[in-house]
């Protein structure tokens, strides 16, 4: 249930992020991932619930969900966020390691033991270095 919660609190935290988004000129985002959309997954789950909140917030700005997909295949969503034509993804970040090398140790098997190794870890600076990366390219 505590995980439950972090989830949601951390979904909260990405929607509050997207309100920020300057919606004069963007009134409609695009989101992609390659899971099957209304089966019960829990990554399309978490890409529905963020559209959700962002439709909820009432700031004029839609998010337009493509899952299994439909939009773009899994490993082309890396290019596509960007060269600005996908807004929002969810996707293994190893799928970019063709770009960026160092995001394959994002998928090593046993990175991550439990819920809160995760948080330590993404407070350290094995993550802050693939942050930097991310950051220099959108930042």
């Amino acid at each position: 249930m505590k995980s439950l919660k972090i989830f949601k609190i951390g979904l909260l935290s990405v929607a509050t992020i997207l309100m920020a988004v300057n919606t004069t000129y963007a009134k409609s985002l695009k989101a992609s991932h390659q899971w099957p959309g209304g089966k019960g997954d829990v990554r399309d789950i978490m890409v529905q619930i963020i559209a959700e909140e962002v439709a909820k917030s009432d700031v004029g700005l839609n998010i337009k969900v493509y899952p299994g997909k439909s939009l773009f295949k899994p490993k082309d969503q890396w290019q596509a966020m960007v060269k600005g034509q996908l807004d929002i993804s969810a996707f293994p970040l190893d799928y970019a390691s063709g770009f960026h090398p160092q995001f394959s140790a994002t998928l090593m098997p046993g990175l991550v033991k439990n819920h809160d190794h995760a948080l330590r870890l993404n407070a350290s600076p094995f993550m802050d270095d693939i942050k930097k990366i991310i950051n220099d390219i959108y930042g």
